[in-house]
């Protein structure tokens, strides 16, 4: 692993985990999803992970219109690196997965690892009455769902994406899909530095436990040497510690309403920008320097704001 220099902070600013009934401050409308990135972007977030959603009813979409409307403010308001999910809403298409990548033509772009039973079901537990129709029976299906990242899928949005100079964070949710970015690395479809997100704490993938953060770090060790940037997010109240735990390990770190809604035990965060804050507060108080968008873009090799294509 390449060391960190200087820590990349990620934010990923809405996702299509949470729905609006858990939280008042998610991000919906391209309004608050603009605003937002921006604000997390001059927290000190270098990459900010977009997912869209519709702005009536809060579900995920990965229309390209709906991108289309809060792309440019984004970079017209902050020089972050805009990273676009191919993981999209949970029992979309391959095809609705990459629409928006493929328009938006990013520096950056998700790429899920490998399939896994994805539940979330047990998100909305505490909820007493749901906002809107699709959220409850959303979170339930998961009980029976996989998220389907097959070889063939992951080498289409290799070959599709990558065709526009797009780059990816590699998101690995288990061991075995460390094993799967090397496979296609020795065919030469992706090149390094890969920056490779592990996560923790999503049922059906690793748990959050800090020996598993460990393994994870040393099997991507063995397989990609100085090749690759690390960077590590976790579910829920691991947010912090796991992340923080990684950095210390020369590691990077995401944080963002995406993955975790609360700034502490029982408090709600306000903004995405509010994680990123504290998250930089820890990070310096441990003399670890944080990355601006332009260090992150020479770290990762990424082509560069100019080459989009919004």
């Amino acid at each position: 692993m390449k060391r960190a220099e200087k820590v990349i902070i990620s934010c990923a600013i809405t996702g299509s985990i949470h729905t609006p009934s858990m939280s008042p401050h998610l991000p919906v409308t391209p309004e608050q999803i603009a605003q937002s990135a921006i604000g997390a972007a001059r927290a000190g977030a270098a990459i900010l992970h977009l997912h869209a959603r519709n702005p009536e009813t809060g579900r995920p979409t990965q229309d390209p219109e709906m991108f289309k409307r809060f792309l440019p403010a984004i970079k017209a308001g902050c020089d972050g690196i805009i990273n676009i999910t191919t993981g999209g809403g949970l029992g979309m298409t391959l095809d609705e997965r990459l629409a928006a990548a493929k328009w938006a033509q990013p520096e950056i772009a998700s790429m899920n690892m490998g399939s896994l039973n994805f539940n979330i079901s047990a998100a909305g537990g505490r909820i007493a009455s749901f906002k809107n129709d699709w959220e409850q029976p959303y979170l339930e299906m998961t009980k029976d769902f996989i998220l389907s990242n097959t070889f063939t899928q992951i080498e289409r949005g290799m070959t599709e994406l990558g065709a526009f100079g797009t780059r990816f964070e590699f998101e690995c949710y288990d061991v075995g899909h460390l094993y799967n970015l090397a496979h296609f690395a020795d065919r030469g479809l992706v090149k390094p530095p890969f920056f490779v997100q592990s996560i923790f704490g999503i049922l059906g993938g690793i748990g959050p436990e800090p020996e598993n953060l460990m393994h994870m770090k040393a099997t991507a060790d063995r397989l990609f040497g100085q090749d690759y940037n690390l960077s590590i997010l976790a579910a829920g109240r691991h947010q912090l510690p796991f992340v923080t735990m990684g950095a210390i390990l020369g590691g990077n770190v995401r944080v963002g309403l995406e993955d975790n809604l609360y700034l502490g035990k029982g408090q709600l965060a306000p903004s995405n920008a509010d994680q990123v804050a504290k998250i930089r507060r820890i990070l310096e108080e441990l003399s670890l320097e944080v990355a601006t968008p332009d260090d992150a873009r020479r770290m990762l090799g990424t082509k560069g704001a100019a080459n989009v294509a919004f």
